[in-house]
């Protein structure tokens, strides 16, 4: 794509952008009402009256469980892209959903653009060694399928299960990490709210 090009999507996206923004503050201007009073016009309004200064100076503490806490939820944050993209491998093993074409060594679109998803740039039926009593049961169990489809289907199936096995090991690594982090934040006592004061007070007897 022309650069010149890129640019004009660019200015046209900020300038809708603004626009909307525009639009939405000047109507909410012309028709929200206009009805100032005491409450209105305080500087705190959440319920709690204000006492004081607003300029407090608020214990190290404070920013430090805040920091842990964004910390701990943008990280469990990442289980969720990583079981809606790596829960997609067990599908692999469904026949019903995914197979492979008559001559065995060819992927149906649907397993391709599976594979695609998972990070495979260029997927194909896996080369797996078969145990000769898999490949007698699924002699035995192929029905209309050739014996080639069918260890295809099967090998397709195995590496599904294998990719879903290594990300719930990767995984269950980065959660058990975290949890090593957060044992050692408590107990080094930073999720202690009150620890400074205890020890100034213990130090103060």
């Amino acid at each position: 794509m022309h650069p010149v090009l890129i640019a004009g999507y660019v200015a046209l996206f900020v300038a809708l952008g603004a626009a909307f923004l525009f639009v939405n503050l000047l109507v909410g201007w012309l028709v929200r009402p206009r009805e100032p009073n005491s409450e209105k016009l305080e500087v705190y309004e959440c319920g709690e009256p204000a006492i004081g200064s607003s300029f407090v100076q608020f214990d190290l503490r404070f920013y430090v469980v805040a920091l842990l806490f964004i910390i701990f939820d943008v990280e469990v944050a990442l289980f969720f892209p990583w079981a809606t993209v790596f829960g997609k491998a067990v599908q692999l093993t469904d026949p019903a959903f995914v197979s492979v074409q008559a001559d065995g060594t060819t992927l149906t679109p649907g397993a391709i653009g599976l594979m695609k998803e998972l990070g495979i740039r260029e997927p194909t039926v896996p080369q797996f060694k078969i145990d000769p009593a898999v490949v007698k049961r699924l002699e035995a169990t192929r029905g209309e399928r050739s014996l080639e489809q069918a260890e295809a289907q099967w090998s397709v199936g195995r590496a599904g299960t294998l990719l879903a096995r290594t990300a719930v090991v990767d995984m269950a690594a980065f959660f058990a990490v975290l949890l090593v982090g957060f044992a050692y934040v408590w107990n080094r006592g930073d999720l202690d709210w009150v620890r400074a004061v205890s020890a100034d007070r213990a130090a103060a007897k």
